[in-house]
């Protein structure tokens, strides 16, 4: 079966104009169902989606090799894109990011082991303070040399940071967060990546499940720990534009879900919102969501949820 497809970047490969995003299948949004999540990843394969969007720390590798369980015999079918350079320690915790040239290099080795693969599709990395991004992207070249990595990607960067590394190795695509509840790259990343002709693969479409109306509870839920929109007046303020937002879906004949997936579709064609689906019935539920909305729709959808009046910022912010 055949998705509608994009192309991710310029010059860069079709791939489905929806990704899923397999991060939830391992941790994060509480419990996760192995045979829930493999068969979630079979039906997107055979809808036609290609795009998959996994990290080596997402369960320490176990969203890795989950992902090669599911695609034993099928890798033909996928895109991978990897994220790497998370460090975490044995409980779990975030240590911060080392994007060495040889570390870059050693987890790609790891990465291909877990996956069963002897390539990913795209691999990327966010800013590592003591690293020169230069370095970083320079040292993911050497493995698109040497035909491990087929395309380089970033994630989560400043302007500066994705002109440095388009100058040192061409940039596919751009990994961020971007949906009714986040807009920031609208101001100067975007128009960057436009001038470039780099795509942007967009996570937090439904605002990490706020626009759904999830409230972030449960064991190993971290949603309502590290994420200060889910939290007091922030959540009581974010539910009402959940309610309104499914209002005009409703009116619409579609999901919230479904509108806010229609919603970053509508703003280009460089843009690939990614998914979070983790059953076989979301995914279904995301799948339908209509590409193309009439501008009277957008409109409402956009009023429903105005960017300043998202209550709380999108992570703890330390002190």
């Amino acid at each position: 079966m055949t998705f509608a497809k994009r192309t991710l970047g310029k010059e860069g490969p079709e791939v489905s104009a929806l990704g899923l995003g397999c991060m939830g299948m391992s941790e994060f949004y509480g419990h996760s169902d192995r045979e829930a999540a493999l068969a979630t990843i079979a039906t997107a394969l055979e809808a036609g989606i290609t795009l998959l969007d996994t990290g080596d720390f997402y369960g320490m590798g176990h969203n890795e090799m989950l992902l090669a369980e599911a695609l034993r015999g099928k890798r033909d079918k996928a895109f991978i894109q990897v994220k790497f350079g998370a460090q975490r320690g044995p409980d779990g915790a975030f240590l911060g990011i080392d994007a060495r040239p040889s570390s870059v290099k050693t987890a790609l080795a790891y990465s291909l082991r877990r996956l069963g693969t002897d390539y990913v599709d795209l691999y990327q990395t966010g800013l590592d303070p003591a690293v020169p991004v230069e370095e970083t992207i320079g040292a993911i070249g050497d493995l698109v040399a040497q035909g491990y990595v087929r395309h380089v990607g970033i994630t989560n960067v400043d302007a500066d940071t994705i002109r440095r590394a388009h100058k040192t190795y061409k940039i596919t695509a751009l990994q961020s967060e971007y949906g009714l509840m986040s807009r920031d790259i609208e101001h100067e990343i975007l128009p960057l990546c436009r001038e470039l002709g780099i795509a942007t693969t967009a996570y937090g479409v439904l605002g990490r499940g706020l626009l759904t109306g999830s409230k972030g509870s449960g064991e190993g839920d971290f949603r309502n720990i590290l994420y200060p929109r889910f939290q007091g007046e922030n959540l009581t303020r974010n539910e009402r534009l959940a309610a309104a937002l499914a209002m005009v879906a409703q009116s619409e004949g579609i999901t919230a879900a479904q509108a806010a997936i229609a919603w970053v579709a509508s703003r280009g064609a460089d843009i690939i919102p990614l998914v979070g689906a983790r059953t076989v019935e979301r995914l279904t539920e995301a799948l339908s969501s209509p590409l193309q909305l009439s501008q009277e729709a957008l409109s409402a959808i956009e009023k429903a949820v105005p960017e300043d009046a998202v209550g709380g910022e999108r992570f703890m912010v330390a002190h």
